[in-house]
């Protein structure tokens, strides 16, 4: 005999599959809801509970990633995409990109195109380091002991950007962050690519304090997303400017530093590093 949770979960797999299927026909939450035999309301509360976002939202994510593939794979046009995906007008197709990836379609499409980065390499208490900007602020900050896959890496989020190797005003500012001079940290102008619920994770990450930790559930509960401590993982680890946006002062609940994408060594080492300096301070 099926458990209630069992059930709910079976509910929960039928209505992804649906909307996986039936994305193009943009069903809305009657429609979804329907089809699992739940009242909307009811619907709508189970699903976000289970997937940890709303029908909605994970309707658009399965639509962008299409509209994605289209764009850059088959060099689909904007209206041929919003076609396909089954969207009213290229008026919702930009909203949608604007709201889940932070850009307009064109500008995914064009990745980076007309877009000028310089960067620069240096060295940090936690290793070598590429730092880049755009005229708007800090884009990129990753450590890496290899130069040339550093900036491979970089190319890979800008294809179509123009890139020079120069050390800016900006790229300083932000590196007087490795010698404690915290006072410069408003100067810190960043240049951000990302979706909503990932710039809101970031911003999140940039109040915590130096010397100081949260967990993923604190931080999914700061966003008021309860139950999506999975989704803001993913964001921290989708974050494309180390140490700036302190990812490595998230850890998890149990205490232990997990993982993190420039390496956990240098996690422990960045946590120590920034306890001692605010005791001393």
């Amino acid at each position: 005999m099926k458990t209630q949770d069992h059930i709910n979960f079976d509910r929960i797999a039928e209505a992804i599959g649906y909307i996986n299927d039936n994305f193009k026909q943009q069903p809305n939450l009657d429609d979804i809801a329907e089809k699992v035999h739940l009242s909307p309301f009811h619907f709508q509360r189970l699903f976000t509970e289970w997937a940890g976002v709303s029908p909605k939202k994970f309707l658009q994510y399965i639509s962008i990633e299409y509209a994605k593939k289209l764009l850059k794979e088959d060099q689909a046009t904007l209206s041929e995409t919003t076609y396909e995906t089954g969207l009213s007008g290229t008026s919702r197709l930009h909203d949608l990109f604007i709201n889940i990836e932070g850009m307009t379609p064109a500008e995914y499409k064009n990745g980076g195109k007309n877009l000028s980065i310089n960067y620069s390499y240096a060295d940090s208490p936690f290793g070598n380091i590429l730092v880049a900007s755009t005229h708007k602020g800090i884009c990129h900050l990753a450590f890496s002991d290899d130069d040339q896959l550093a900036f491979e890496q970089l190319k890979g989020q800008f294809p179509n950007a123009t890139f020079q190797q120069k050390l800016d005003f900006i790229q300083q500012n932000a590196l007087f962050v490795f010698i404690h001079d915290w006072e410069k940290l408003n100067e810190i102008k960043l240049h951000l690519k990302g979706t909503d619920f990932q710039i809101k994770v970031w911003e999140t990450l940039i109040k915590i304090p130096s010397g100081k930790l949260s967990t993923y559930g604190r931080i999914a509960h700061h966003i008021n997303n309860p139950n999506a401590s999975r989704a803001v993982g993913t964001a921290i680890g989708d974050n494309p400017v180390a140490f700036l946006i302190p990812c490595h002062r998230v850890i998890q609940s149990t205490g232990s530093f997990g993982q993190y994408h420039w390496g956990s060594n240098r996690k422990t080492a960045m946590i120590g590093w920034e306890a001692s300096k605010a005791q001393a301070s």
